[in-house]
């Protein structure tokens, strides 16, 4: 029986039929909500009664601060046992952690440039700026000036620089 499928329009009606039903509740609930609202404020907020002598209004004042008061003075209590009990809370969860002993967390592998990283050892209010580049040598270039008179048979030239002897002496030009 357990593998019969219950057909589509007994489905619908079943499920119609719990919608309704929460529905109902629903309105149930906001129902009795509301009456206990007006219970809970019948109860401790009694109907005011405005007296019609000063007296009596002042009367009415002197009564109303003293209800403030108790009130203030409750709420401070119940405040500071709540500020002691999170206090010990948190001590608890302290003493805790230190009997559990403390795991330190793998660290990550972060790239950085040599700037950041200078920057977080130093602070932020150092500005570092690592130039590599000023550090380097400056190679001036000399400009090779051929008289013209050195210049001699461009046959001779090309048999010079003709076979390993012309390259070596094409690298002793260069580096001199």
């Amino acid at each position: 029986m357990a593998d019969k499928k219950m057909s589509s329009s007994r489905r619908y009606h079943l499920k119609s039929l719990m919608l309704q039903i929460a529905q109902d509740r629903l309105k149930q609930e906001k129902l009795d909500l509301v009456t206990e609202r007006e219970r809970y404020m019948d109860e401790h907020c009694p109907s005011l009664s405005l007296p019609y002598g000063v007296q009596e209004l002042q009367d009415l004042c002197k009564k109303l601060h003293q209800t403030i008061d108790r009130i203030d003075e409750e709420r401070y209590d119940l405040q500071s046992k709540l500020t002691k009990g999170t206090t010990e809370v948190e001590d608890l969860r302290i003493k805790v952690i230190e009997l559990k002993g403390m795991k330190k967390p793998a660290l990550k592998k972060v790239r950085m440039s040599a700037d950041q990283m200078l920057q977080a050892l130093l602070g932020s209010k150092h500005k570092v700026n690592l130039d590599l580049r000023a550090n380097l040598k400056q190679v001036k270039k000399e400009v090779k000036v051929e008289a013209a008179d050195q210049v001699g048979d461009w046959r001779q030239n090309i048999e010079d620089k003709a076979g390993m002897g012309g390259r070596k002496k094409m690298f002793e030009g260069a580096e001199a």
